[in-house]
């Protein structure tokens, strides 16, 4: 939205005002959504192009896929744009990530979504947030002791605030809104500058013995 929606000032606003209570995210973000009227094919291909990918998510990625460590995308943005830039940005390996995401639709009055002002957001849920991380994440924690995955989850937004409670080691980005979240809820979390950091925290806590096994490093 920064540049081809309402701008960089109204977009923060929205933030502040879903970190301060003011506005849900839902609320907010479909605000960011709506002040965007570029055809959706058109978006995509700007994001493609503009959109670099976080140093060190391939050598993360890479990593997860060699060593059986499931990788769930869970996103407030919407599935086909997020589809299209895992597959510019990771390549073919990225249909073996779960995506849990919003998707679009056609604005009523409009024939498709590629045209101007074509198309809308339409939320994963009916939750304040639009789309509530913590839905996909509690099933796995209440799983009995010895099925339970150890969960990792990194962030950096008020786009991530649902999750923020329940995983075992929540990474949040530095100089980012989470944090500030996360100080004043009390909530732990550990810092990362990018995901060179995250793959060397995870390395540190999980052990992959010779036969695949994923277990706590002692």
């Amino acid at each position: 939205t920064d540049t081809i929606g309402f701008g960089h000032a109204l977009r923060r606003q929205g933030n502040m005002d879903t970190l301060n209570n003011v506005k849900t995210f839902r609320e907010s973000f479909k605000e960011m959504m709506d002040s965007i009227n570029k055809p959706y094919d058109q978006c995509i291909k700007y994001l493609v192009e503009n959109i670099k990918l976080d140093p060190g998510f391939n050598e993360f990625f890479k990593w997860s896929l060699e060593n059986n460590v499931p990788v769930v995308v869970l996103s407030s943005g919407m599935e086909p744009i997020i589809k299209a830039l895992l597959e510019h940005l990771v390549g073919p390996d990225y249909v073996k990530m779960q995506i849990v995401a919003n998707n679009v639709a056609t604005r009523a009055g409009k024939s498709s979504i590629n045209e101007e002002g074509g198309w809308e957001i339409v939320f994963h849920d009916d939750s304040g947030f639009g789309h509530d991380k913590s839905l996909t994440l509690r099933p796995y924690a209440q799983l009995p002791e010895a099925q339970r995955p150890t969960m990792f989850y990194a962030g950096d937004g008020v786009s991530d605030l649902s999750a923020a409670k329940e995983t075992d080691l929540l990474f949040a980005k530095k100089g980012h809104d989470l944090i500030q979240y996360c100080v004043r809820e009390d909530i732990p979390f550990t810092v990362f500058a990018d995901w060179k950091d995250i793959l060397a925290k995870v390395q540190e806590i999980v052990y992959v013995s010779s036969d695949g096994r994923l277990t706590h490093q002692c």
